[in-house]
């Protein structure tokens, strides 16, 4: 009987440790992350999908999906994401923006990618010399959290 219980045990603190060793899940698509961003809101511009600008941090998102944040005139100095390369329908893209150094953050997003091998852009933010004033870029494979991922360090 003792050695059943002690399976018992064991059996449990292993599972614990897998479910905490597991990444979290990425948020559901809501309303209000893309309504952050979009039409304006919060100082954030819309911007064409296959906009480009400099460069400043690319990541690929895994092995297939290339996610850049990039920096560029729009109607002033800003950065936004931008996802391309071996797309499928329902990938994701978004840009985090914080004020306070990445302590908390404004998620604008996420964007579905439409189809295959589509482009797809976050809304533009407007730049600032402050050094709490930061953005990164992030985007996820469909129906993949365990792919989520984000350009480090913060812009």
């Amino acid at each position: 009987m003792r050695w059943k219980t002690s399976l018992i045990i064991f059996v449990m603190v292993l599972t614990a440790s897998f479910a905490a060793a597991a990444p979290a899940s990425a948020d559901p698509i809501t309303a209000e992350s893309t309504a952050d961003c979009e039409r304006g809101a919060n100082g954030f511009v819309d911007i064409p999908d296959g906009l480009t600008g400099e460069p400043v941090r690319v990541m690929v998102v895994g092995g297939f999906m290339t996610v850049t944040l990039y920096k560029g005139y729009v109607q002033g100095l800003r950065g936004w994401a931008h996802a391309r390369g071996a797309t499928q329908a329902g990938d994701l893209v978004w840009m985090d923006w914080t004020r306070d150094g990445g302590h908390s953050w404004i998620q604008c997003g996420p964007f579905v990618i439409p189809h295959s091998q589509a482009t797809k852009t976050s809304a533009a933010q407007r730049t600032n010399p402050s050094p709490t004033w930061q953005f990164r870029a992030c985007g996820m494979l469909r129906d993949q959290p365990r792919t989520t991922k984000c350009t480090e360090p913060w812009w």
